[in-house]
C-alpha cells in the first residue's frame, strides 16, 4: 500500500457493522463521501484484510472488464479498431496510476459503471426501452457514488449522439438526459463541499481568478495529450506549475487548443471534433476549475484522464484500423503488424512504470528522482526513514520539504512531528507554532503542540490545545483521550471523566482511553464501573500488563484493605481467579492475590493452599522480600484470618 491507501482501506473505527452505516450516513466519516467505494473496501477487509494483494486483483479485474465494456461500446456505434482501441485503453502506461494504486479504486469501479450505463443508453437510444433507461439511470448512479467524475456522461451521449445524427432533438435526445445531468449536478456540488469542508481543498493556494484557471487549463489538456502521445517520465507527482498571467507563453497553451477546436469545425471533422471534445468535456472536473485536494501538490495527474483518455485512443484506433486499407491496399499484414508492435511497447512502458507503485519507498524514491522539487515526495522518503529508525536522516527530508514549501501546513507539522518523536520538543513546538500561524484552525498542530507541552511538563498549556482541537475536531478521539489524562494530572477528576467518557463514545475500542477512564474512576470510588473499563481494555488487549496490573491491584484492594467499607472477598475472588485464568501461573503476585482473597472470603483453606504455592514461586525466583511478604500472609490464613495490608503487599 502507499501514501493515502492506508486512509481508504477501512480503518479499524468502521470496521463493524455500525462502520458500514456511517460510511452512507456521515460525511467525513471516510476519505471521500464515495459511500459504493467504501462499502467495496469494507467488504474486501472482511475478505483479505490488509493484504493488499487483494486489493490489486480487484483493480486489475476492473479495468479488464471496462476494455471489454468499450469493445461492445464501440460496436454498438459502429467505430472501427474497437478491439484496438480497448488494447490501447487496457495496455497505456497512464493508466498505470489508476490500477496499481490501490485508492484508485474510485476509477476502476466508476469506469465500470460509466461504460455499462453507456452501453445500456445506447440501447435506449436505439428501441426506446423502459427497461435499458432505468438500466443505465442506475448504473449511473453508482457510479455517481463510485466517483463523480462520471458526472460528464450525459454531456457524452449527447455528443455521440449529434456525432451519430449531425443534430439533436430536444423530446427525442435531451430531455432523457436531464435526470442524468440533475443527478451529476447534485453529487458534483457534494463532492465539492466534501473537498472543501472536510479534506481540505481550500486556502491560499486554491486562490486563483477565473483568467489563471483558464491559464491552468489549456496546459493541462496539452499535457494530458502529449502524455497519451509520447508516454515517458510518468510520475505519481509532476511539478507544480507556477501560474503567471504575466508571461506570454502560458496563453500559447489555450490558444493552440481553440485553434486546434476551430480547425476541427471549420473542417466539420465531426469525428475528431467529438473526440476532442469528449476528452476536454470529460477532464473538465479536473481542469481547474474546480478545487480538488491534489491541486495543493500538482495541476496534474496520470488517474485524472483514466476516462477521458478513450476519446484520443479511440481515434487513434479507429485512424489505424482505416489508413492502412486506404494507403496500402495490397499489404493488409501492415495493421496487426503495427498494433503488435504499439502493443509491444505500450505493455513494456507499462511493466516499467508498474515498478513505481511495489511500495511507499520505492514510489517516493522514483518521485524525488523525477520532480525534486516535490515537498510531498520529500515528506514520503522522511516518513520512511524515519519508521526504519534512520530518525536524523527522516528529519533532514521533513527540512527539505519545510525548505522547498513553507507557507504549507504540512511540512511543518510532519517536521514537527519527528523531532518531538527525537525529544526535541522545543524545536517541535515552534514547528507547531508555524504550522498555526499559517492555518490557525488546524487540528492536528494544535493537538501535536499539545504533545509537545505535556513533554515539557506544561500542562495547563497542553489542556488549552486539546481543548481547541476538540472544538476543532469534536469527533477527534485521541484529542479527548489526552484532554481527559491530562485533567486527572491536576486532579479534575470529574472533567477528565467527561473527556474520557467522549473519547469512548468516538472510539469505543480505544484501549488507553479506557484504562485512564478506569483510574479516573478509581479517584472518584466508582470501583466497580472502574473494574468494567479496565476488563474492556484487557479483552481489546490481552496481553495489557496496565490492565493486568490495575486489576491485581483492586483485586488486593478488595480482599487486603484496612476499611471494612472497601473489603468485598467474592468480587475480589471472582477478579483474582479471573486473572489467574488470563495469565501464566508461575506467577507469585497473582497466585498471592488469589489467595488474599480466599481468606476474605473465609475460604482458608483454600487461601493456605494458594499461598503456599505463591511462596514457591517466589523461592524459584530467588525473591527473599517477596517470600518473607507471603510468608506473613500464610501465617495469617492458617491462623483463620485474612490479611490486612498496612502497607506491606506482595
Amino acid at each position: 500500500m502507499i501514501w493515502d491507501d492506508n486512509a481508504h482501506v477501512t480503518p479499524a473505527r468502521l470496521r463493524s457493522l455500525h462502520g458500514l452505516v456511517l460510511i452512507w450516513t456521515q460525511l467525513g466519516a471516510t476519505q471521500q463521501y464515495y459511500p459504493l467505494i467504501h462499502s467495496i473496501f469494507w467488504v474486501e477487509h472482511k475478505l483479505w484484510g490488509d493484504n493488499s494483494a487483494g486489493y490489486h486483483w480487484v483493480n486489475i479485474l476492473l479495468h479488464a472488464f471496462s476494455a471489454l465494456l468499450l469493445v461492445k461500446v464501440l460496436r454498438r456505434l459502429n467505430i472501427p479498431g474497437a478491439w484496438l482501441a480497448a488494447g490501447l485503453f487496457a495496455l497505456h502506461p497512464v493508466q498505470v496510476q489508476s490500477v496499481a494504486w490501490i485508492s484508485e479504486l474510485k476509477n476502476t469501479l466508476s469506469g465500470v459503471f460509466y461504460l455499462s450505463a453507456a452501453l445500456a443508453y445506447l440501447g435506449f437510444d436505439r428501441n426506446r426501452s423502459c427497461g435499458n433507461y432505468v438500466i443505465s439511470l442506475g448504473l449511473f448512479l453508482l457510479g455517481l457514488m463510485s466517483k463523480t467524475v462520471i458526472a460528464s456522461l450525459p454531456a457524452a451521449m449527447l455528443l455521440v449522439i449529434w456525432w451519430q445524427r449531425r443534430k439533436l432533438s430536444w423530446k427525442q435526445d435531451v430531455v432523457p438526459l436531464i435526470p442524468f445531468f440533475g443527478a451529476g449536478l447534485g453529487a458534483g456540488l457534494l463532492t465539492a463541499y466534501v473537498e472543501r469542508k472536510f479534506i481540505g481543498a481550500e486556502g491560499s493556494e486554491f486562490h486563483f481568478s477565473m483568467l489563471e484557471r483558464c491559464l491552468i487549463a489549456g496546459r493541462a489538456i496539452w499535457f494530458y495529450l502529449s502524455k497519451l502521445v509520447w508516454p515517458v517520465d510518468l510520475a505519481f507527482m509532476y511539478p507544480r506549475w507556477n501560474v503567471n498571467p504575466g508571461a506570454w507563453w502560458q496563453y500559447l497553451f489555450p490558444t493552440a487548443a481553440l485553434l486546434l477546436l476551430g480547425v476541427f469545425v471549420w473542417r466539420r471533422w465531426r469525428g475528431p471534433l467529438a473526440g476532442l471534445l469528449f476528452f476536454a468535456g470529460t477532464l473538465f472536473p479536473a481542469l481547474g476549475f474546480f478545487n480538488v485536494y491534489p491541486f495543493r501538490f500538482s495541476f496534474v495527474a496520470d488517474h485524472f484522464q483514466y476516462l477521458a483518455s478513450l476519446g484520443p485512443l479511440t481515434l487513434v484506433a479507429a485512424g489505424m484500423t482505416v489508413m492502412p486499407g486506404l494507403l496500402w491496399k495490397r499489404k493488409p499484414f501492415l495493421e496487426p503488424m503495427l498494433c503488435a508492435a504499439l502493443f509491444f511497447v505500450l505493455g513494456g512502458l507499462t511493466w516499467q512504470q508498474c515498478r513505481m507503485y511495489a511500495n511507499s519507498e520505492t514510489l517516493w524514491q522514483t518521485t524525488v528522482r523525477l520532480n525534486p522539487d516535490s515537498w510531498l515526495a520529500h515528506m514520503g522518503q522522511g516518513d520512511i526513514l524515519f519508521r526504519k529508525g534512520q530518525m536524523d536522516e527522516g528529519i533532514f527530508e521533513f527540512q527539505k520539504a519545510v525548505a522547498i514549501q513553507p507557507d504549507f501546513v504540512q511540512p511543518h507539522t510532519a517536521l514537527g512531528f519527528a523531532l518531538l518523536q527525537k525529544g526535541r520538543a522545543d524545536e517541535a513546538i515552534v514547528e507547531f507554532h508555524s504550522a498555526l500561524k499559517i492555518q490557525p484552525d488546524n487540528y492536528l498542530a494544535h493537538y501535536d503542540l499539545g504533545i509537545a507541552l505535556v513533554q515539557k511538563g506544561k500542562t495547563d498549556e497542553a489542556i488549552l490545545e486539546f481543548q481547541k482541537t476538540a472544538a476543532i475536531r469534536p469527533d477527534f478521539a485521541e484529542a479527548q483521550n489526552n484532554l481527559g489524562r491530562c485533567l486527572l494530572l491536576q486532579g479534575r477528576v470529574d472533567e477528565a471523566v467527561a473527556a474520557l467518557r467522549k473519547a469512548l463514545e468516538i472510539q469505543p475500542d480505544y484501549a488507553e482511553a479506557h484504562y485512564n477512564l478506569g483510574n479516573a474512576l478509581l479517584q472518584k470510588g466508582q470501583v466497580d464501573e472502574a473494574i468494567l473499563h479496565f476488563q474492556k481494555l484487557l479483552a481489546i488487549q490481552p496481553e495489557s500488563v496496565a490492565a493486568q496490573q490495575s486489576l491485581a491491584g483492586i483485586a488486593w484492594q478488595l480482599a487486603t484493605s484496612p476499611a471494612p467499607g472497601r473489603r468485598n472477598g467474592a468480587k475480589a475472588v471472582e477478579l483474582a481467579l479471573q486473572l489467574t485464568q488470563h495469565n501464566d501461573s508461575s506467577n507469585p503476585l497473582m497466585t498471592a492475590t488469589l489467595a488474599a482473597a480466599y481468606a476474605e472470603a473465609g475460604h482458608f483453606d483454600q487461601a493456605v493452599a494458594t499461598a503456599r504455592l505463591a511462596l514457591q514461586l517466589a523461592a524459584g525466583q530467588n525473591n527473599a522480600a517477596m517470600v518473607a511478604a507471603i510468608q506473613t500472609q500464610l501465617d495469617c490464613y492458617q491462623s483463620g484470618s485474612p490479611f490486612r495490608d498496612m502497607g506491606k503487599s506482595p
